[in-house]
């Protein structure tokens, strides 16, 4: 992305990062280098890491609860760093003693997602975004409301934000019978693969997506317009608005309501 930077002129770049896998002050030095040569156009998305096994494959053996620990006391550091004054810093995974670095003018957004306990500390504590999977508006409305009330008590204001698939057409019929499409194109061994993994997953995003459809093809419709079809194989909490350009468009109007202002849609 950073080198997309010097051929765009206006895109902003999302980049996902474990911050597990790197010094704050690398990062940080890092996220002010891109800040200049791009203009101020960075975004940065936290990945504390889905479940123990996946971590481990990176060499990270913190529990999740632990990651969630450590995360909280890296954005501390970078937050620190990026006022350009020496930060000195003593916890319980980093010890950092007089680090500095060169202060960028204009500082990244940070955008963190997860539906635990742990995740929303963090998130009310550190992120600017918080950022959620597409789940039932109800249930969008009932975690915004829990992060909004932790980031009030930290004494802070956060944007929210949604990540969605989108199938649509010019009727709905036609949205519809492409999603039937990918869906005939699944073969029922892989599925139950994909959900056997998935169910062994310690992300609670995920328990959720399962719960949704519970690896079952005939009941992906969760909530009007949104379609449950794509966590049957992909990893990680998804799902897709379907619909006419109407009805999708109402759909998203109707998480605007519910205090979503940024949209990731793909």
């Amino acid at each position: 992305t950073a080198g997309l930077t010097q051929v765009t002129e206006r895109f902003k770049f999302l980049v996902a990062f474990r911050p597990g896998l790197m010094s704050p002050t690398l990062a940080a030095h890092m996220a002010a280098t891109y800040q200049r040569i791009s203009g101020g156009r960075l975004l940065l998305n936290v990945v504390t890491g889905g479940d123990d096994a996946e971590q481990q494959r990176f060499g990270d053996h913190l529990s999740k609860t632990e990651r969630y620990q450590r995360a909280g006391e890296f954005l501390h550091v970078v937050r620190e760093l990026w006022t350009g004054q020496p930060v000195d810093f003593t916890g319980r995974h980093y010890d950092i003693r007089g680090g500095q670095i060169v202060a960028a003018t204009e500082w990244p957004d940070i955008y963190l997602g997860g539906s635990s306990g742990p995740a929303l500390d963090v998130a009310a504590s550190y992120a600017d975004v918080y950022l959620t999977w597409g789940e039932p508006p109800a249930a969008v409305a009932a975690k915004v409301d829990l992060v909004r009330e932790r980031a009030k008590a930290a004494g802070r204001d956060l944007r929210y934000g949604i990540r969605l698939h989108v199938i649509t057409r010019d009727t709905a019929a036609e949205a519809w019978a492409q999603a039937q499409r990918l869906l005939d194109g699944l073969d029922p061994a892989a599925i139950e693969r994909a959900q056997a993994i998935q169910r062994a997953s310690q992300s609670e995003g995920q328990r959720r997506m399962a719960a949704l459809h519970g690896g079952r093809t005939d009941a992906l419709e969760v909530s009007p317009n949104l379609w449950a079809g794509v966590g049957l194989v992909r990893g990680g909490a998804g799902t897709a608005l379907v619909g006419s350009h109407q009805e999708v468009a109402d759909r998203i109007a109707e998480y605007y309501a519910l205090g979503i202002d940024e949209f990731i849609l793909s």
